[in-house]
This record gives C-alpha cells, structure tokens and sequence, in this order.
C-alpha cells in the first residue's frame, strides 16, 4: 500500500513541476491580475469585472472594469481599460471613459 502512496505522490509532483509558470491566453484571470496589481501596486484591495472580449486567433482584446481602494484615499477609483493580449501577455493597455462604450472592430481583412 505504501508503495502506491509514494507512486501517486510522485505522478502528482511530476504533473505540478510540469505545469507551464506563464499564463496562456486561456488563463484571462492570472493576466488581468497581474495587470491590475502591476498597475496599482499601492493598492490595499481591488477588483475587476470583464465587460466583453473578442478573440482573433492568438490575440484577445479585453473590455476590463477595475474598482481599486488605495492606500490614503477615501473612495475607491474606478478605471476602465481596454486591454491587449497577446501570446498571454499584455502587450497594450488603453484607459478608456467609463461612460463610453469602446470604439474598437476587428480589423477589416485585405483582399490581394
């Protein structure tokens, strides 16, 4: 019986080392956290909503509401952001009205 323990221990730390450390595309909430702490690094708590995506191969545009409470401040600050993310990174990220929808389309497709 001992011998099983150690097997399944072993097959379980060997999936867990084999796991990538980097997001993937298809891990949204890791990249948008580390976006919003990257961000706000004084911040004491925060939280962030996903309005809407729109995915284009290995590229995701993210509509992202941030409610952020801040060390010294009184009244949490709300941003909205558009963020781009490719290959599961942020590459840009555009502050954007909160009252305003976004003025964003896929790009139109050339014909040759």
């Amino acid at each position: 019986m001992r011998h099983k323990w150690t097997m399944l221990c072993f097959a379980a730390l060997t999936l867990w080392l084999a796991t990538p450390a980097e997001p993937s595309t298809g891990d949204l909430g890791s990249i948008i956290e580390r976006f919003v702490t990257t961000r706000f690094p004084d911040a004491t708590s925060h939280f962030w909503v996903v309005n809407s995506t729109q995915w284009d191969d290995d590229e995701i545009v993210v509509d992202v509401n941030t409610v952020v409470q801040e060390r010294f401040k009184r009244e949490p600050t709300e941003s909205r952001f558009l963020l781009l993310i490719v290959e599961g990174k942020v590459a840009g990220a555009q502050n954007i009205p909160l009252d305003s929808p976004p003025d964003c389309q896929p790009e139109a497709q050339s014909q040759t």
